[in-house]
């Protein structure tokens, strides 16, 4: 993806103010400049590129438990265009994007300290979005219950997975059915020199959701709804 001289000059000041405040709020394990670029940037923009390829970019944009700001500052960076929510339920995380934020001079950025099962329910808030982005938030059937809310019908979930994507678009088969989605595709990101990319599991809310969703804070995560026996029987003994 081009990017000009002045973006590029964003993306090291975005690692500089990264590595300075990374053990303060844990904002990520990694210590490498390029390692910083390769892992988060880089994921970040193939995410938009995938998307942008599927026809599904379409603003705003809420990025659900951004931590650090993956991968929506990245994507904002990119498109300055865009308008986005970043949402962090993690007091000094969202203090980060704060100053993230000023630094770079974002515009039309909102940081909002929060969680997902409580924004959601907020009129300015529920079906106000095109595109909701989530990256290492929760298994596909939860992430389902919280990310579906926020999107207007015709909007999209994109969902950055593991080598588990398979296995937990089959078990996010009720939460999909429950909460008016459907999966359109499931695709390797392109990222050159990666052996195992991560895999973009792109969602469609096709209906919508019903108002009881999502359940109170927590819910979600310890009573997935999931359809399976097994599952069924580990949600009982978390009760």
């Amino acid at each position: 993806m081009d990017i000009s001289a002045a973006q590029a000059r964003e993306f090291d000041r975005y690692v500089d103010l990264l590595l300075a405040e990374r053990s303060r709020a844990n904002l990520t394990s990694l210590r490498d400049p390029a390692a910083i670029r390769r892992r988060h940037f880089a994921e970040s923009l193939a995410l938009l590129d995938a998307v942008e390829k599927a026809g599904a970019l379409s603003p705003p944009l809420i990025d659900i438990g951004t931590g650090a700001g993956f991968p929506g500052v990245p994507i904002r960076i990119a498109r300055p265009d865009l308008r986005l929510t970043l949402l962090e339920a993690t007091g000094k995380k969202a203090a980060f994007l704060e100053r993230l934020r000023e630094a770079l001079g974002l515009r039309d950025v909102a940081v909002i300290h929060g969680r997902a099962e409580e924004l959601a329910h907020d009129p300015a808030h529920r079906e106000a979005y095109g595109l909701a982005t989530a990256r290492a938030v929760a298994p596909l059937p939860v992430l389902v219950e919280l990310a579906l809310p926020f999107l207007r019908i015709g909007g999209h979930l994109a969902a950055l997975k593991g080598s588990g994507a398979g296995r937990e678009v089959r078990e996010a088969e009720r939460s999909l059915r429950e909460c008016g989605g459907e999966v359109v595709e499931v695709r390797a990101l392109e990222l050159p020199d990666s052996a195992h990319p991560p895999t973009l599991v792109l969602v469609r809310k096709v209906a919508a959701t019903p108002a009881r969703y999502p359940r109170r804070a927590g819910v979600p995560s310890k009573r997935p709804l999931q359809a399976s026996a097994g599952v069924r029987d580990t949600n009982r003994r978390l009760r």
